[in-house]
């Protein structure tokens, strides 16, 4: 039935054209005559109404605004990219590429067929479970970088939002509820069988905004309506007091407008999946092009850090596109008597953190994790050490290794992609007097090499896939004995003191949330991995 659906969509539109250019050529041709007028008149908007711009701000507190999220609060009315990033992070790459081929036939399609090849493609046989965890912890970062500002402000003025939208509505809920304070959402509903989509939709069909509004709201008039210039938003808009419409000059002036941290709807401070990159058609296109030689370059990162010295393998992968850019304080020795190591106290960006330091300083160090991969263990070319998260035996084997040589550890406990640092955990003080804290940040352009719900082991992997990864290491300077616990200072007193030093230098934000809150909120548990060798009951 959807091979029949799309060969007669293709034929539809192959005759329509195919008509309607010999329509217009007819046409043409009477006008070069003089005598015959046209066989078609220029279609007229049903209605006229103002730019959003025009809309008054002040005393919107009690009343009700409606519109759409594409077309109207974001930049762009292209949904493709979004039905991609479900497509890639919520079900495969084959999923993905599916979907980027079938691209040419979609712009051959009305918006309607489009949208039910898109979403055809991308949720048949996708489980709910993994549409949840994409939309909780995908979509709204992409959703809140292309914000249109002025129509976000008009939106936030009123009291009580409503959103109507064609597409799924599982692609925006989650993104409208919890960062634009949304109080409903209506969408089109996908149909489901068991823990499953099967691709198509519910037997309502596609949401028509003018109707879903009446009957959500009766014969109450609300307060403002915002909507592209199309017909169905113009027929929704007109049932409110005020209507206001983003044309094409709004949304171009806005275009190159990035959304200001400090009047983001709320800090987008953990986010989950690979993809670095709002997934145009053409973006797509370029990271599958991109992906055989990354993966061979990835290869070959790694294989130069594993076998040859640091001084080596530090010129080889700068040679294949590696930015490592590296100041302050590079050969902190040790002064206490005792000839403990010294620890370095880093951010944590990725689980190359101590490779790259390795690289930096030139020397061989021990890194303490809680969680890695057998894979990661086996390439790293530094030694690691696992810990137990029981404080006390993690404090002891910290202690062994200090007195065998120079440690990093990352107090966060886990990574985080955007500008804050997490609380750190204290236990490091408590071990040494010589503590040098590394300020480490990250930028990448395709990939993101860290995952909550992800394969761990694909993580180095896939930061060196990126065609030009860069590292960012900064030195701090030893901490001056009477800042440590030896000084006087409580282990939390120098924790804090550290993450503010660090934030200070890398231009971050403190927060005081942890691994655990991370975890609950991308993967929907606490992070922690079971132990598979207890005794079975």
């Amino acid at each position: 039935m959807v091979l029949l659906k799309l060969t007669d969509g293709v034929l539809y539109q192959l005759l329509a054209n195919t008509c309607q250019r010999a329509a217009r050529k007819v046409r043409n041709y009477g006008s070069l005559v003089g005598n015959s007028p046209p066989l078609t008149s220029p279609q007229k908007q049903p209605f006229s109404f103002p730019s959003f711009t025009m809309c008054n701000l002040e005393g919107r507190d009690c009343e009700t605004i409606a519109c759409d999220i594409f077309g109207s609060l974001l930049k762009s009315q292209s949904v493709f990219p979004y039905f991609m990033l479900v497509a890639f992070e919520g079900g495969s790459i084959f999923r993905a590429l599916l979907l980027l081929l079938s691209y040419p036939v979609l712009l051959v399609f009305d918006y309607e067929h489009r949208l039910r090849v898109m979403i055809f493609i991308t949720f048949c046989g996708l489980r709910k479970k993994d549409m949840e965890s994409v939309g909780r912890a995908v979509l709204p970062k992409f959703y809140q970088e292309n914000l249109n500002l002025q129509a976000y402000e008009v939106f936030a003025s009123a009291g009580f939002r409503v959103v109507l939208t064609s597409v799924p509505r599982v692609m925006v809920e989650h993104f409208l509820k919890d960062y634009m304070e949304v109080g409903d959402v209506l969408g089109t509903e996908l149909h489901t069988v068991g823990h499953y989509f099967t691709g198509l939709l519910s037997s309502s069909g596609f949401l028509v905004k003018h109707n879903a509004l009446k009957k959500y709201f009766g014969d109450k008039r609300l307060d403002i309506g915002i909507g592209s210039s199309s017909v169905e938003d113009s027929l929704f808009i007109s049932l409110c007091k005020e209507a206001y419409v983003a044309n094409k000059e709004d949304n171009k002036s806005g275009t190159n407008s990035a959304m200001p941290r400090h009047k983001q709807p709320k800090p987008v401070i953990f986010h989950d999946g690979r993809l670095a990159f709002l997934p145009t058609p053409s973006a797509t296109l370029a990271m599958f092009l991109w992906l055989p030689l990354g993966l061979i370059l990835a290869i070959l990162r790694i294989s130069v850090g594993i076998i040859l010295p640091c001084k080596i393998a530090l010129f080889l992968t700068s040679l294949t596109g590696v930015n490592l850019s590296v100041k302050g304080c590079l050969n902190p020795t040790s002064s206490n008597p005792q000839k403990k190591g010294v620890l370095y106290v880093c951010t944590h960006r990725t689980l190359l953190d101590p490779v790259f330091l390795s690289l930096a300083l030139g020397k061989p160090l021990t890194a303490v994790t809680y969680s890695l991969s057998k894979m990661s263990e086996i390439i790293a070319p530094i030694k690691t050490v696992r810990l137990t998260r029981d404080r006390k035996q993690d404090g002891e084997t910290m202690g062994r290794l200090l007195s065998e040589g120079d440690l990093v550890v990352c107090p966060e406990g886990t990574t985080c992609r955007e500008p804050y640092l997490l609380r750190f955990s204290s236990l490091f003080a408590e071990l040494a007097d010589e503590i040098v804290p590394v300020a480490i940040n990250t930028n990448v352009s395709m990939f993101y090499g860290t995952t909550a719900s992800g394969l761990k082991c694909l993580d180095p992997i896939f930061f060196l896939m990126n065609p030009g990864p860069a590292y960012y290491i900064e030195v701090l300077g030893r901490l001056p004995r009477e800042l440590t616990c030896a000084g006087g200072k409580s282990s939390n007193e120098v924790a804090n003191y550290i993450q503010r030093k660090l934030a200070d230098a890398l231009g971050f934000e403190c927060t005081s949330l942890t691994r655990r809150d991370k975890y609950l909120m991308l993967a929907g548990n606490e992070g922690i991995v079971p132990d598979n060798k207890r005794k079975k009951p």
